[in-house]
């Protein structure tokens, strides 16, 4: 078999991350980027690689497309793209929009869905629990500097007016969160999709903003499990990710990302974690 070919969608820091490490990769071949202002990309990568129509990206013959712009795009292209290659959604906070995720389940028939597991450590282990509907409940808290939230509406009044102590800016489930933090939260949509048989609207979600905390990002992730003669099946982790303050993505992320396009592709139509 020959390189795969992989279509970037977005350029920003995880894009241009993504962009040389699939130049960089023996097995991958980089078929374009696209990026929604072109001129960012002139002269930082070939002319041959840009894609100033992300209508017209099958020209480019991509195996598979991997989107780390904005949600938007899976709203808008989402089905579009499911139908030119595989399509690994690297803003899986929106397929909280339940018409959003029923439209690309419903596209990807030719082609698989792909969603990245991301910061969420143990994500295999929700999903196969999720397969035998064994798993009870799920919480996913993710607690960051304020500097490192970019969020909407309510949450970035409450962010802003943070101080000296910590606060949560959020607890309740994730469907509610991901429209408010879009670009924060994809660790939490990766939990609400990997356990399936509780999705968006029972996974909870919390948000933690501590003025303390500069230099990690962590993830605490609580799965429970069946009660065995009155005793709860239980697991609890703790990921702390090294992050400088304003930071949106931590450091290790960007090669947790990038094992998971190279792990993802060749499955068959569907919605497969990766």
């Amino acid at each position: 078999m020959g390189k795969r070919r992989v279509g970037i969608v977005g350029y920003g820091h995880l894009g241009q991350y993504l962009t040389q490490s699939v130049l960089d990769h023996p097995d991958l071949d980089l078929a374009f980027v696209w990026n929604r202002t072109t001129t960012l990309l002139e002269g930082h990568i070939e002319d041959r690689y840009i894609c100033r129509d992300l209508e017209e990206c099958g020209r480019f013959s991509p195996d598979i497309i991997v989107e780390v712009a904005h949600p938007v795009i899976s709203e808008k292209y989402g089905c579009m793209l499911l139908g030119v290659a595989d399509y690994l959604v690297g803003s899986p906070t929106a397929l909280a929009r339940q018409e959003t995720e029923d439209a690309l389940r419903a596209a990807a028939t030719t082609h698989g869905l792909y969603v990245p597991s991301g910061a969420l450590w143990g994500a295999q282990d929700i999903l196969k629990m999720a397969d035998r509907a064994t798993l009870k409940g799920l919480k996913v808290t993710m607690i960051k500097h304020p500097s490192c939230f970019k969020l909407e509406g309510e949450l970035k009044a409450k962010n802003e007016s943070v101080k000296e102590s910590k606060v949560t800016l959020y607890e309740g489930p994730v469907r509610g969160l991901c429209p408010l933090a879009p670009n924060n939260v994809n660790t939490m949509a990766a939990a609400a999709m990997a356990a399936h048989n509780l999705g968006f609207d029972v996974v909870q979600g919390c948000l933690i903003s501590d003025p303390m905390l500069r230099d990690w990002h962590v993830v605490e992730v609580d799965v429970t499990g069946p009660v065995v003669a009155g005793r709860t099946f239980n697991v609890t982790t703790t990921r702390n990710n090294p992050a400088d303050p304003g930071a949106v993505t931590g450091s290790a992320t960007y090669a947790s990302f990038l094992s998971s396009l190279v792990r993802s592709g060749g499955r068959g139509p569907g919605v497969h974690l990766c």
